[in-house]
């Protein structure tokens, strides 16, 4: 009798750890990070089709960091932030402008270079544009960002779809872990090299 109470009572134990395992894992995945495939070519060459990632979705976003989001009813997209609430942007021969300050796009310069030695110094990366040109309003919006892929040329963004609203967002790539001999943290939307 004492031996079924004790496998009893180790069996609760063990079910009880179990459940509490799974709704930390629960919580974790639904509150704090998500795993991401890349589907696409729009961020390369900083990220690859089908890489993975670990998504966090905690904390505020900054400028240049790479966020995934729900960009309509089916589809999720992964791209960087270029805007924030109340920034204007203008891109003038392949420099960015945000409130009428150049910003280096690191990320970017190797893909710029290639570009122009495949097409020619005056074949342009990122067409010229203002977010007055391409969305009709001078600032990004409150509660909004605008939003570009890496890849320039081949990216579907905020130049197309607009402004991406903040509640759409899912959260910040942290980790990319796979391909793992690939695998890096991303910092503020960099590879930490």
């Amino acid at each position: 009798m004492l031996r079924k109470q004790k496998i009893k009572s180790a069996t609760k134990e063990w079910v009880k750890a179990i459940l509490i395992g799974l709704s930390l894992f629960i919580i974790i995945r639904t509150f704090l990070f998500a795993p991401v495939l890349v589907d696409g070519k729009s961020m390369e060459s900083t990220l690859q089709d089908e890489d993975r990632l670990i998504v966090t979705r905690l904390g505020n976003l900054e400028r240049f960091d790479i966020v995934v989001f729900h960009a309509n009813d089916k589809d999720d997209y992964i791209k960087r932030v270029i805007g924030l609430p109340g920034d204007t942007i203008a891109y003038v021969n392949d420099q960015l402008f945000i409130n009428g300050e150049q910003y280096n796009e690191e990320y970017i310069e190797e893909d710029i270079r290639s570009h122009k030695d495949q097409f020619g110094e005056d074949a342009l990366y990122t067409g010229n544009f203002t977010l007055e040109d391409k969305l009709g309003f001078e600032e990004v919006p409150e509660d909004t960002i605008f939003v570009m892929g890496d890849n320039r040329p081949h990216s579907w963004d905020s130049r197309d779809i607009g402004v991406v609203p903040l509640d759409s967002v899912i959260g910040e790539a942290r980790v990319l872990f796979w391909p793992f001999k690939n695998s890096t943290l991303l910092t503020n939307g960099h590879k930490d090299e």
